[in-house]
């Protein structure tokens, strides 16, 4: 099974690893495409996508994953958030995500709803306790939702399977990785995603028919 993850963190934000060893771990470890999408704001979106999209390039060139440069637009107040939405593209991220309202960190009450109609976001992650409404609108906007590794995040995971299969909201497998233990095999993205609570007739759609789509997307 082909391994995608489009939520990794570098030393560019909070993360452990410098691009280069997170390419070489994931590429062990079976990955067929990543994106390192680190943490931003208006304060470092800049810093941020020029390391980051230089790194990708040059290491892309050497390496046997596909690599894509992105950005998590994180706690910033919903009114920031589409401006910083297109300040992240022309920079040259290539996925943006939007840190969704995970019921493990204080996010700003109205950030799902905010990002589910923005079009220009491609992921909402760890939405947490999203609602059925909120789910409905990232469906129109080909905003797809988040199925997390991550601890503490990964606490809603059966209630945003449950909403996306509701309102044909579309799901990924992500890991949100910090550190070198929280990449996972796609033995470990399987269980992320039966944790949740999805019956096998939508793995395939989940862990690769999904993230195909987003690199389609991407490369249009």
């Amino acid at each position: 099974m082909e391994l995608f993850d489009f939520h990794i963190h570098s030393i560019f934000s909070d993360g452990e690893l410098i691009p280069a060893e997170i390419v070489r771990r994931c590429s062990v470890l079976g990955y067929h495409t990543i994106a390192i999408s680190d943490h931003v704001d208006n304060s470092n979106i800049r810093f941020v996508l020029q390391n980051l999209v230089s790194a990708c390039e040059e290491l892309g060139r050497y390496s046997d994953i596909e690599l894509i440069p992105g950005a998590e637009i994180t706690h910033v107040p919903p009114g920031m958030m589409e401006r910083l939405v297109k300040d992240a593209r022309k920079l040259g991220a290539k996925v943006v995500i939007v840190h969704g309202e995970s019921v493990a960190e204080p996010v700003i009450p109205g950030t799902n709803l905010k990002a589910a109609g923005i079009p220009g976001v491609d992921i909402l992650a760890h939405p947490g306790l999203i609602t059925v409404e909120e789910a409905g609108i990232a469906e129109e906007n080909g905003v797809f939702l988040e199925l997390t590794a991550r601890n503490g995040h990964s606490l809603t995971n059966g209630h945003v399977a449950r909403v996306a299969q509701e309102t044909g909201a579309r799901l990924l497998v992500n890991t949100d990785a910090h550190s070198p233990e929280d990449l996972i095999t796609g033995e470990g993205a399987l269980q992320v995603a039966l944790g949740a609570g999805l019956g096998r007739d939508d793995l395939e759609k989940v862990l690769a028919v999904n993230p195909r789509d987003l690199i389609d997307r991407i490369l249009e």
